[in-house]
């Protein structure tokens, strides 16, 4: 991972800076995006301290132009991009009947198009080069749809359709596509879930098992984008051991 650049969303907590760090600790250099401004500095130290070298960009990335201006901004700053990791998203559960429907939308625009419009920005310079690697992070809803996740899971759904769809498109220019899908992971996710009883209901299953730490997932990311170049993982599912589905 020497000198690779790698840019990561949603790195202002649990999983995108457990990610970044990993990323850096093998020797990355790391652009780094979220909205959180403050929390992005104090990662950036951090990184600076690995020698990441790291570029913040704040950003709303469920806003298209948004997330393509912080592929373009990495790829100015280091003169190109090998790894995009696109994780940043929300999880708003509640019942279909209840749902608020603006809510949705809003994870529908960060979810999907705001993956898609970053790993589009992406493309031109990976292609050019015949080198990158894309990893998106989906969930375990991405398989299994439960109730009241019934717009969370579409979002993941389509992660991981548009995944293998892109792969499909891109693996003769040497461009690698991962898909990430973890189970209940111990980070910030469940706190911004709107509904009450949604958000205790899962709150209350996530205290019944060991959760995954976000360092777990980083370390499956870690793991797809150190393969040799003609090794592409395209997926990996992962859950708690004390997770059933």
């Amino acid at each position: 991972m020497k000198d690779r650049i790698a840019l990561v969303t949603g790195a202002s907590s649990g999983i995108g800076e457990a990610t970044a760090l990993a990323l850096a600790e093998q020797g990355a250099k790391v652009a780094i995006a979220a909205r959180r401004k403050d929390r992005l500095e104090q990662l950036a130290t951090r990184l600076a301290e690995l020698g990441a070298e790291p570029k913040v960009l704040v950003a709303d990335l469920a806003r298209e132009a948004e997330a393509q201006r912080i592929v373009k901004e990495t790829e100015a700053h280091y003169g190109r991009l090998d790894i995009l990791v696109n994780n940043a998203g929300v999880m708003y559960l509640e019942p279909v009947i209840e749902a608020d429907l603006g809510r949705w939308r809003s994870m529908l625009e960060l979810n999907v198009l705001g993956l898609i419009a970053a790993t589009q920005a992406a493309l031109s310079g990976m292609r050019a080069r015949r080198d990158g690697h894309i990893v998106n992070v989906s969930s375990v809803a991405g398989r299994i749809a439960n109730p009241n996740a019934a717009a969370y899971a579409a979002t993941k759904f389509g992660v991981v359709g548009f995944s293998e769809s892109l792969r499909r498109e891109v693996y003769q220019d040497n461009i690698r596509v991962s898909v990430i899908e973890p189970g209940m992971v111990d980070t910030e996710l469940r706190e911004h879930i709107g509904h009450e009883a949604s958000r205790h209901a899962v709150n209350a299953r996530a205290g019944e098992m060991r959760q995954l730490r976000a360092e777990d997932v980083a370390d499956a990311i870690l793991f797809c984008v150190t393969r040799p170049d003609y090794v592409c993982i395209n997926e990996v599912l992962l859950r708690p051991t004390d997770q059933e589905r």
